[in-house]
């Protein structure tokens, strides 16, 4: 049986009606299954998903199917406005026009509701932003829906029970045994499952990792020669993702956004599976050795997908809010996730993708040094925290840092966490030397290294142009002088 994803926010509202319609309070109902009034006040207010265990006895305490619970439209129209509400809530508009949120309480007149929402969906039409630009361009409207996603992982947690109980559910029909890493053969029936087969073939579409055949209901992926089995794996997976979650064709950047999301996330919980992983984690914080590393190892996945996938399981089941960050060579943020409180670099909408990290951070530390991993203690303008960066693809054209970190006092449950290396991060580290800059500036001529987009150095909007995207110029005039050509 193939699981559908559901919306908890639509799943607390039929919740609410039906426990309401019963005539149960959540104490009577909390009763009747066994779990305390607050875990249910939580349910229906859409901050935490049930498993599917748990929908079964709430169906049976309410005298109605699990299928009523996860019925994908909202119980009434009053419930439909709030849903709606909060949704557009949660997007880029109340940080863009700097509006106050309005939580919709039992004297709120639908009245109210429908004008709210009605002027919610009249905003993308308007013709002027917050920022004076006079309409949002693709570009923006990406980067908005991006700072609104990133903040509903932040409130889950990374953490989306559906996708997990998905994920167990076809692995269990594909045969694997629970244990270590799923096998090839695992993911040939996983395939089956779905009703695909997998073909690896010679010219592939050069923009495109996979092509599926919807009809023929094949997935092509490249050569082994052009792509390496670890590779594949994710490739395959996060391409059946989108089948087992139900994607459709989606016309907007939110929706295109949300649906990657969730299929990297199904790739990630198929290749190293929640139970299992969750066990060899808790055993690891015993011992006080959580290692990004050791989880890759066991799983036989990348160092980025091992870190990404310790955050779906951190705090949920270890109790650790961490943060992750993956930038290039020059500090630059392309992905970013946390929920231990740093104070990510952005622009004033929010965004992180394109801001650029400080030099003394880790992750640009990392580059200057040797090691493998880099272990590095942080004194930032929001606290101490620690880190481990790992250099993916270290001996390819587009290399790039892996960073996994958490506060300093959740430290002594990793690896490395006891490393003498501190160094001080805040207000920015960025000073710039006058004399240095007054040596240099119109005499320094450098060329950006190689990116795998022309693009990937340009600043966000809100940022000035610099003559050199890309370059650190204070980085360039250190090297001038140690040259000895600085006494001009």
């Amino acid at each position: 049986m193939v699981v559908q994803a559901f919306d908890p926010v639509v799943l607390g509202h039929r919740l609410r009606h039906l426990r309401q319609e019963a005539g149960l309070t959540l104490a009577a109902l909390g009763k009747r299954i066994g779990r305390p009034a607050s875990y249910l006040s939580q349910v229906e207010n859409g901050r935490l998903e049930p498993r599917l265990g748990v929908l079964g006895e709430l169906a049976g305490a309410l005298d109605c199917t699990t299928a009523d619970l996860l019925e994908p439209t909202p119980p009434t129209r009053r419930a439909e406005l709030e849903i709606e509400l909060d949704r557009h809530q949660r997007g880029p508009w109340p940080t863009t026009l700097e509006l106050p949120l309005v939580r919709p309480g039992a004297r709120t007149d639908d009245d109210v509701l429908e004008a709210l929402v009605g002027l919610y969906q009249a905003l993308p039409e308007i013709e002027v932003s917050r920022s004076g630009l006079e309409s949002l361009e693709a570009g923006d409207r990406a980067r908005m829906a991006n700072i609104g996603l990133r903040s509903e992982m932040r409130e889950r947690d990374n953490y989306f029970a559906e996708i997990e109980d998905l994920a167990a559910a076809d692995l269990a029909a594909a045969g694997y045994g629970g244990e270590g890493p799923p096998t090839e053969r695992d993911m040939e029936g996983l395939a089956g499952h779905h009703g695909f087969t997998v073909e690896r073939v010679k010219g592939m579409p050069r923009t495109a990792r996979s092509v599926t055949d919807t009809r023929r209901r094949i997935i092509y992926i490249p050569q082994r020669d052009d792509l390496s089995v670890r590779a594949a794996r994710s490739v395959v997976l996060q391409t059946l993702g989108h089948f087992a979650l139900a994607h459709a064709e989606t016309t907007d950047f939110e929706g295109y956004l949300r649906q990657r999301i969730q299929s990297n996330y199904y790739a990630a919980a198929v290749l190293i599976p929640e139970e299992a992983a969750v066990g060899f984690l808790g055993s690891a914080k015993d011992d006080g050795d959580l290692s990004i590393e050791d989880l890759k190892e066991r799983y036989y996945v990348s160092y980025e997908m091992a870190a990404h996938r310790f955050t779906n399981l951190a705090t949920r089941h270890l109790g650790i809010p961490v943060h992750f960050i993956r930038t290039d060579p020059e500090g630059t943020i392309t992905k970013a996730y946390e929920n231990d409180g740093i104070h990510f670099p952005a622009d004033p909408d929010g965004g992180l993708e394109g801001a650029r990290l400080g030099r003394n951070w880790g992750a640009r530390q990392a580059w200057d040094g040797s090691d493998l991993l880099h272990y590095q203690r942080t004194v930032m303008d929001g606290g101490d925290y620690w880190c481990v960066t790992y250099i993916e693809n270290a001996t390819e054209r587009t290399p790039y840092a892996v960073t996994l970190g958490c506060r300093v006092a959740d430290a002594a449950m990793f690896r490395g966490g006891d490393t003498l290396r501190r160094v001080d991060a805040r207000d920015g580290d960025e000073h710039v030397d006058d004399d240095l800059h007054r040596r240099w500036e119109g005499v320094a001529w450098p060329s950006a290294s190689e990116r795998s987009f022309v693009l990937t150095a340009l600043p966000s909007s809100s940022r000035e142009f610099s003559p050199f995207p890309g370059i650190d110029l204070m980085d360039v005039y250190r090297f001038l002088d140690r040259q000895g050509g600085g006494a001009g």
